[in-house]
């Protein structure tokens, strides 16, 4: 797969870096405290490219694709799916900043990317300064909050996660209009109108190889079980992210037809917790940057 999109990032550096369990490939540019930025499923690092020029007139940016994404290795995966879960994926994140010299940084997740994101918070406290979660409320409370509407909006959860190999062959006979029609539903206008065609090109490339939906598919399962119930003990033993917390979901994204706000569900993981909506689908940065900026720059910036 090309790592170029040199397009979508002009004047950063591409690098590839061999944590403990992968190889990350990731782009890093901009000046000032460093950021970490994460996304989400079905894309790649690329969903930033809307966002990451304001963001990098303030901060180092680095911008890796997860492990099993982009041009990031798939590693195999092993029986209780902890090589896909959020706390390996976390520990890639945090050899990577380390790579750069980033000892303490800020972190921003979108969807997958911000369950990394909050996992880091938890796992490794001492290197998180702030936090943002883009669209998305713990694992936990998906797992134990699945209702009738809920399941028929995020039906991906219980099938990406069902045994090897039962969703790949099913996504392999159409990889490209599964892509598709899962980013379109989850906008606010039905369709991929608010996306850059390049963008949706790049997570398509990614997303047509067998290897990486095997992998995606992983995450998924790994949010089934280690996630879950890492969470779950969490919840149990009372642990609280000690990072300021913002949470921004879109007005017509995946959370916001849950029964509470998903910052009412953030402020029982989180001592310091902020956040708002944005006039937008699941995929806030791209289609709706300018708000997204506007509420994620001043947080980041305090």
């Amino acid at each position: 797969m090309s790592t170029e999109n040199h397009d979508f990032f002009p004047g950063f550096e591409s690098h590839m870096i061999d944590t403990e369990g992968a190889s990350i490939f990731c782009r890093k540019g901009g000046s000032g405290p460093a950021l970490a930025l994460l996304h989400g499923y079905p894309e790649t690092h690329v969903m930033w490219h809307r966002v990451a020029p304001a963001l990098a007139e303030h901060f180092t940016l680095v911008i890796p694709d997860l492990r099993g994404y982009g041009g990031s290795s798939c590693p195999v995966n092993d029986t209780e799916n902890y090589i896909y879960s959020k706390r390996a994926m976390g520990r890639d994140v945090l050899e990577v900043m380390e790579a750069f010299g980033f000892d303490q940084f800020r972190i921003a997740g979108h969807d997958r990317g911000g369950r990394v994101a909050y996992r880091m918070a938890i796992d490794v406290p001492e290197h998180i300064v702030r936090i943002a979660v883009l669209d998305i409320i713990p694992t936990y409370h998906m797992w134990i909050g699945i209702s009738r509407e809920s399941a028929l909006k995020t039906y991906h959860w219980q099938f990406l996660a069902q045994p090897e190999p039962l969703p790949e062959k099913l996504i392999a006979a159409a990889p490209g209009y599964y892509l598709e029609h899962t980013i379109a539903s989850w906008t606010k206008a039905k369709d991929l109108s608010a996306f850059d065609p390049r963008a949706i090109a790049a997570y398509r490339e990614s997303f047509s190889r067998p290897s990486y939906v095997n992998a995606a598919c992983n995450d998924y399962r790994a949010g089934a079980t280690y996630d879950f119930l890492t969470d779950s003990a969490d919840m149990d033993e009372g642990m609280r992210i000690k990072a300021p917390l913002l949470a921004l979901w879109g007005s017509a994204g995946i959370p916001a037809d849950e029964s509470e706000s998903p910052l009412v569900l953030w402020n029982q993981w989180a001592e310091n917790a902020e956040g708002g909506a944005v006039d937008s689908g699941h995929f806030v940065c791209e289609e709706n940057p300018e708000a997204t900026l506007d509420m994620l720059l001043p947080f980041l910036k305090r």
